[in-house]
C-alpha cells in the first residue's frame, strides 16, 4: 500500500507539472482556432472553440510572407546547427584526448562563458558585426553570415562533446592507430560515429535556440525580406491593435519544424553504438 501511494503521489505531481508545462501550447492552439466572433479573453476561459475555424492559419499565410520567413529561418538554423556540430566537436576533442599546457585553464575558461548571457555581450558583438560588414545592407549573403556567426559555436556544445568523447574507450582509438589511421581519421571515422546521441542532443538544442531567436535578428536585420520567422510573426502585432488569433496561428505554425526536427533526431537518443565495443 505504501509503495502504491508513493507511486501515485509521484505520478500525480508529474501529471500536474506536465499540464502546467503544456498549458501555453494548448492555449495557443485554442486561440488560433477561434473565429472572429468569439471572445478570446472571455472569463472563465474556454479551451474548446465555439466558432471553430482554420481561417486564422490561411490569414497568416496571406498577411505576411510566411514562406520567405520560413526559408530564412531554416537556412539560419541549419547553418548554425552544422557549424556548432563541427566547431564544438573540433574544440572538444583536444580537451578530452590530448595533453597540452593550460588544458584545464582553457576548459574552465570556456565553461565560465556559459554564465555570461548574450545580452551582456550583444553590443560589442553588434559593433564587430557592423565593422566586418556582416549585415544585410551590404547583401543578403553577408546578412545571413551576420545572423549565424555569433552562434556558430557554444560553450555548452564544447562541454557536451567533451564529456561524450571522454566516455569513448581509448582502446578504440589505439586500435585505429595500429591499423594505420592518423589523428583526423580517428576523430572522423571512429570517434564521431560513436557519439551520435550527443551530436543529436547538441543539434536539437542548437536548432531550437536558433529557430526561436528573436532579439539578435530584430536588431541586426534591416530588410523585411531577410526576416526570420519569429521576427516576421511579430509583425502581426501592430502599434495600436493586434490580431491575437493570427499571432497564435503563426506561433503554432512556427513550432512545427521544431517538432519534426526533434522526432527525426529522437532515435539517436536510444542508440548505443559504443556499448559493448570493448569487452572487459
Amino acid at each position: 500500500m505504501r509503495k502504491f501511494l508513493e507511486k501515485f503521489s509521484s505520478h500525480t505531481i508529474l501529471i500536474i507539472v506536465s499540464l502546467l508545462s503544456i498549458f501555453p501550447f494548448i492555449w495557443l492552439i485554442s486561440t488560433s482556432l477561434k473565429g472572429a466572433g468569439e471572445n478570446i479573453f472571455a472569463y472563465p476561459p474556454t479551451f474548446i472553440p465555439h466558432d471553430f475555424t482554420f481561417e486564422n492559419y490561411t490569414g497568416v499565410w496571406h498577411k505576411i510572407d510566411f514562406m520567405r520567413y520560413f526559408w530564412n529561418s531554416m537556412f539560419v538554423a541549419g547553418a548554425t546547427v552544422l557549424l556548432n556540430l563541427i566547431l564544438s566537436s573540433l574544440a572538444a576533442y583536444p580537451l578530452a584526448r590530448m595533453e597540452f599546457k593550460g588544458k584545464k585553464i582553457t576548459f574552465f575558461a570556456i565553461l565560465a562563458t556559459i554564465m555570461v548571457p548574450f545580452q551582456a555581450i550583444m553590443l560589442p558583438v553588434y559593433l564587430i558585426t557592423i565593422k566586418l560588414n556582416l549585415v544585410d545592407s551590404v547583401n543578403d549573403f553577408m546578412g545571413y553570415i551576420g545572423l549565424v556567426m555569433p552562434f556558430a559555436v557554444s560553450a555548452f556544445g564544447i562541454f557536451l562533446m567533451r564529456q561524450a568523447f571522454l566516455a569513448v574507450p581509448r582502446e578504440m582509438e589505439e586500435a585505429a592507430i595500429v591499423d594505420g589511421c592518423n589523428i583526423f581519421q580517428v576523430f572522423w571515422k571512429i570517434i564521431l560515429p560513436m557519439v551520435k546521441p550527443s551530436l543529436a542532443v547538441l543539434a536539437i538544442f542548437t536548432f531550437i535556440g536558433s529557430w526561436g531567436e528573436f532579439l539578435w535578428p530584430s536588431i541586426i536585420l534591416t530588410k523585411e525580406s531577410m526576416y526570420t520567422l519569429p521576427v516576421g510573426v511579430n509583425n502581426l502585432q501592430g502599434m495600436f491593435s493586434s490580431n491575437w488569433r493570427y499571432i497564435a496561428a503563426g506561433s503554432i505554425l512556427s513550432t512545427i519544424p521544431i517538432l519534426i526536427f526533434f522526432l527525426a533526431m529522437q532515435r539517436y537518443f536510444i542508440s548505443g553504438e559504443n556499448e559493448g565495443a570493448v569487452k572487459g
